[in-house]
């Protein structure tokens, strides 16, 4: 008889995301649902005002990608009044892009997604010497591992043990869980480099602040250009962003690409990460410009995971459609056109697996109704995958040199083969590999600008709005977690219409109209979970594509309405685990 098992709300994600699965007596998943359940507002807000207030606040459509929508709202409107930015000001916004994408790469796998990987309990039995000597395996001069070091890691976790909060942030998590694949000193090398991570990122933000001005939200990009002169010409600003990258490059490929290769020797025969995907089409866009027309990024996509044909985007073929959101136009529609209008529909009264394994009373997923505030977006009616997978598999069936250099690399290494790009294990390696590629490679863009600073210093583009004309526009390439495209019509010198398309709309989207599903519910199917009061499994999957919820709803009550009401005791608040 099928079970329901329910996972809400997965904690470690940006927002507020619901998982359910219908497991058979094996505790195979045959269905799955994934639904977004709290929405927020920002394409509403940006009707009637003016196209050159709405980046900043699109920007804060998240609070961690907040740059992401900052630029891509801001290419939008620059594409909508036909604006060529200076160069200059293009290779700064790579600057700042290589600064977001390492620090949301590198929090996303250590305090996200490690613990999916990592036993943090089991990494108080470690022998540190043992540790210590093994680092080295995986990285000639690895970071955070001499023995004296993860001595004072395994003391600062065995007091947080003992304490009367018990783990911390560590706490309530899956520990000991049988699908748990790293050795006591394994765990404690990764424990080691997630306790450093914390100081790296705070090194990353002040790499947004210098040419941004402050980090999260930053400030320094305008419609035309940028305004930050006075940074880029001064060479203490300039050396200081450099000395930050170089810092930020060993961390990266001494303690974050060692731990991926530690994590592909290990869980290389784990089922539930090395299970086939469930959608192999997948579309990336143009990103982090280098040099003159040099992108380290491609656009194209593939279908069916063939990596011996890829096409070229159209853009007029991607739709997003509420078959199954909550919304009242279900119609797929092109981003020019699309609407938001919301229609919420609830749960229905249902069973599912409870803490202790037994059955529960419970609020269900209608999966013949609406049951997310996810759109669908499409692709010529096709679902697709998106982010740092996306952006390899597209970039190394294009004949990408740096790209097919760095991912035979980590496949020869490993011992995996090209088909292991295709699972979860695969996806997570992606987004080391892209940011390994991102701290060798996008400083070909500091150096670039200072050449270029030497011939021109020009950093913004005048223009004028002409209100009695109508324009449109989009600002499209890669976030951390994939495509993301904003989407604008100007008329009357205003914002008329406002869509973005964000990385967790495509890959959490609910079924379209033609019952087909979007990657994460897709993935799910064919997992088999060991133990379904303890859904692991379900966890580390979700978390490889590193949801960003917020980012992927962005809707309001315009009524000013109280939806909902919530309490948090500031004593056990979210922990992150």
């Amino acid at each position: 008889m099928s079970k329901r098992v329910v996972v809400d709300p997965i904690t470690r994600i940006e927002g507020h995301l619901r998982a359910e699965v219908v497991v058979n007596d094996d505790g195979v998943v045959e269905d799955a649902y994934v639904s977004s359940t709290l929405w927020r507002g920002l394409e509403v807000i940006a009707k009637d005002r003016d196209p050159r207030n709405v980046p900043l606040l699109m920007q804060r459509i998240c609070g961690v990608c907040t740059y992401s929508h900052y630029l891509k709202s801001t290419m939008a409107v620059e594409d909508a009044l036909g604006i060529k930015i200076p160069l200059n000001a293009e290779l700064v916004r790579t600057l700042m892009n290589a600064a977001l994408f390492m620090h949301d790469h590198v929090v996303h796998f250590y305090h996200l997604h490690g613990v999916d990987w990592v036993d943090i309990v089991s990494a108080l039995d470690a022998d540190e010497a043992k540790a210590s000597k093994l680092a080295f395996k995986y990285s000639d001069n690895p970071v955070g591992t001499g023995e004296n070091e993860l001595k004072v890691v395994k003391e600062k976790v065995a007091k947080l043990a003992k304490s009367p909060q018990g783990l911390g942030p560590f706490a309530n998590a899956y520990w000991g869980h049988k699908t748990y694949k790293f050795t006591p000193e394994q765990n404690l090398i990764a424990l080691s480099h997630y306790l450093k991570a914390l100081e790296v990122q705070r090194t990353l933000a002040k790499m947004m602040a210098i040419f941004g001005g402050k980090n999260p939200h930053p400030q320094s990009l305008v419609v035309g250009g940028v305004t930050c002169v006075m940074d880029i010409l001064d060479p203490a600003r300039m050396s200081e962003y450099l000395t930050k990258y170089k810092e930020m490059a060993v961390f990266v490929k001494n303690a974050y690409i060692a731990d991926i290769k530690m994590a592909a020797e290990m869980y290389a025969d784990e089922p539930s990460v090395t299970k086939p995907i469930g959608v192999k089409n997948f579309m990336s866009y143009e990103e982090l410009l280098v040099g003159r027309e040099k992108y380290l990024f491609e656009s194209g996509y593939i279908l069916n995971a063939d990596l011996s044909k890829v096409f070229e985007i159209n853009e007029d073929l991607i739709t997003e459609e509420a078959t199954h959101s909550w919304y009242k136009d279900d119609k797929a529609l092109h981003p020019y056109e699309g609407k938001t209008n919301p229609n919420y529909t609830g749960f229905v009264k249902g069973e599912s697996v409870g803490p202790d394994g037994k059955m529960i009373h419970s609020e269900n997923i209608d999966p013949k109704g609406k049951y997310s505030w996810i759109k669908s977006p499409r692709y010529d009616g096709k679902p697709m995958e998106v982010g740092p997978l996306a952006t390899l598999v597209v970039g190394y069936a294009k004949g990408n040199k740096e790209i097919k250099k760095y991912v035979d690399n980590f496949l020869q290494e490993t011992g995996l083969p090209v088909e292991a790009l295709f699972t979860t294990l695969g996806r997570t390696a992606a987004r080391a590999i892209q940011c390994e590629l991102i701290a060798d490679h996008a400083v070909e863009a500091f150096y670039s600008l200072i050449e270029n600073l030497k011939v021109d210093e020009s950093t913004c583009t005048p223009y004028t709005i002409d209100n009695n004309k109508e324009y449109k526009g989009r600002g499209m390439g890669e976030a951390p977690r994939g495509m993301l495209s904003h989407w604008i019509r100007i008329k009357n010198g205003v914002c008329e219409n406002y869509q973005a398309v964000v990385p967790s709309t495509w890959n959490a989207s609910p079924i379209d109209h033609n019952d087909v599903k979007g990657p994460y519910e897709a993935d799910l199917i064919g997992l088999k979970i060991k133990d379904l009061s303890q859904p692991l499994e379900i966890i580390r999957i979700i978390h490889s594509y590193d949801p960003c919820i917020a980012c992927a709803v962005h809707v309001m009550d315009t009524k000013g309405n109280k939806l909902s009401e919530y309490k948090v005791n500031p004593l056990y608040g979210s922990c992150g685990v």
